[in-house]
């Protein structure tokens, strides 16, 4: 038995023990957490530094997270812009090479299409000169014919007749000439112009002295000059009196006679350097022309042909003149009749527009008139009564 104060604890008893032990027990776990308490305050001491070290490790991971997600985003935006700059520089480099391409084609297109108009230009000309060719080939045969021609007195005879036949058939109208003209004295004319008296019908004639003049033409030295311009002067005079003799006509032909020279040259040459043999001409009434001077004096026959005939209708212009006026005439007496008529018809519709105002204004009067304003007594007695039906 165990006296505590006032208690008395039986040792013998369990529950004692029971008591006791549980006491000690609870004792001993307070103990133990006091000391555990003690020991986590010092493991909390102790751990603190370590904490705060932890969370600035913690920052400082978070900033490298930070930062490392701000870098990742830095190279996305770079390899962004990489990628965006990439793709502009591939379309322009794409752009321009389109453009050199197009430019390389539109070139090569402008080259071959230059190349092939040069082609057909140089085609052309190669045409033209082919032309050319043919034509101075066919103009080379002209002249060898007109060589051969001008050979023979015949054929140079016959180019003569057929280049003045041109000129005279392009100067002066159908009926105003006509070729090879046989004469009273069994002479043909060449061509004859049919011009009224005076001075009557003029002959032409187309043959010329060609031998002389190439003999003039070929000739070398003064004397030979000399010898071939007297031969030329003497065939001119030769031919000049023939003319005169065979187609100058009294009371047929005209008082003189035309001298073909289908040559410029000949025309020149003998104006030139012989102008006595012209002369000569005047004097035997016959005139020398060239094609030129030819034309020119075939358009002054015309004009004394426009002025013959002229003349030969003045009595119809003067008879047609006369009833032209007797035309006016009637015209003008019928213009005063009509116009006569035309002021009656005129009186005649102002009388009926007046006629029909005043009809107009008599019926508005009676249109307005007011017939119950009339009373049973009246003035006016004379007013009767319609009848009743």
């Amino acid at each position: 038995m165990i006296q505590i104060g006032g208690y008395q604890i039986d040792t013998s008893d369990p529950v004692t023990w029971v008591v006791a032990g549980a006491l000690t027990a609870l004792l001993l776990l307070f103990w133990l957490v006091l000391r555990s308490g003690a020991a986590a305050t010092r493991a909390a001491r102790a751990v603190e530094p370590l904490a705060h070290q932890m969370g600035a490790l913690g920052g400082t991971v978070q900033a490298l997270s930070n930062g490392q997600e701000r870098l990742a985003g830095g190279l996305t935006h770079v390899s962004e812009l990489q990628a965006r700059s990439q793709s502009q520089m591939m379309e322009a480099m794409e752009r321009r090479l389109e453009e050199v391409q197009k430019s390389m084609g539109d070139t090569l297109h402008g080259t071959s299409t230059r190349t092939a108009r040069s082609l057909g230009e140089l085609q052309q000309k190669l045409e033209q000169i082919d032309k050319a060719q043919a034509n101075i080939e066919k103009l080379s045969g002209d002249v060898l014919g007109l060589q051969d021609i001008l050979s023979n007195k015949q054929r140079r005879g016959m180019f003569g007749e057929i280049q003045l036949n041109d000129i005279v058939s392009k100067a002066l109208p159908s009926d105003a000439y006509s070729f090879q003209t046989t004469l009273s004295n069994g002479k043909r004319a060449d061509c004859l112009i049919h011009l009224p008296n005076p001075p009557g019908p003029l002959v032409i004639d187309a043959k010329f002295p060609l031998e002389a003049y190439e003999t003039l033409t070929e000739a070398e030295g003064p004397e030979a000059v000399k010898r071939a311009l007297r031969d030329l002067g003497t065939a001119v005079r030769v031919h000049i009196k023939a003319i005169s003799e065979r187609y100058i006509i009294e009371g047929e032909t005209a008082d003189g006679a035309v001298m073909f020279l289908p040559s410029e040259a000949v025309y020149a040459e003998l104006h030139a350097r012989l102008p006595e043999v012209v002369r000569a001409g005047f004097d035997a009434r016959v005139w020398i022309v060239s094609p030129t001077t030819c034309m020119a004096t075939l358009n002054t026959m015309r004009a004394v042909l426009k002025d013959a005939r002229m003349r030969e209708q003045a009595g119809e212009i003067r008879k047609a003149l006369k009833q032209l006026h007797r035309d006016v005439e009637i015209i003008g007496e019928r213009a005063g009749k009509l116009e006569t008529h035309l002021r009656q018809a005129g009186d005649d519709v102002d009388g009926i527009l007046t006629a029909s105002a005043r009809a107009g204004k008599r019926a508005e009067r009676l249109d307005n008139f007011d017939f119950e304003e009339l009373a049973p007594d009246a003035a006016n007695t004379t007013v009767v009564p319609l009848p009743r039906t």
